[in-house]
């Protein structure tokens, strides 16, 4: 699978965006919905971070640190994950990833997806 995020931009602190992950075909719809899938994001010199993720089940788990700001989504006839991102603070600015795996159970161990998309960036001002 490869994803494409988009949506990125730069915003004032308190602010909203919503960032998308989009599967490169849409014939892969019928795949798509069997993926279990997350956002991470990433600063320089710092390990990627998980920010939320979404099973197959369409349940969800966040960070403590965007848990009631940001939600996930995902719309398996378009094949595209959502990352909406509410009350943006200064120190959510980093390089938005979108990711994907097999398997149906929700995670934010970056180490356990193995398709990845190439980022967008979030800048948050104060």
């Amino acid at each position: 699978v490869k994803l494409v995020e988009s949506g990125g931009g730069s915003v004032q602190s308190g602010g909203s965006l919503r960032i998308s992950c989009t599967a490169s075909s849409p014939t892969i719809g019928y795949t798509y919905s069997r993926y279990s899938m997350g956002w991470f994001r990433q600063t320089p010199g710092k390990e990627r971070e998980g920010v939320a993720a979404i099973g197959r089940d369409g349940s969800t788990v966040y960070a403590d640190s965007v848990k009631g700001r940001f939600v996930i989504s995902r719309d398996v006839a378009k094949a595209t994950l959502y990352l909406q991102m509410n009350g943006l603070k200064p120190e959510d600015t980093a390089t938005y990833y979108c990711a994907a795996r097999g398997e149906p159970l929700k995670t934010l161990e970056a180490r356990l997806y193995k398709n990845w998309g190439q980022g967008t960036q979030v800048t948050v001002s104060s």
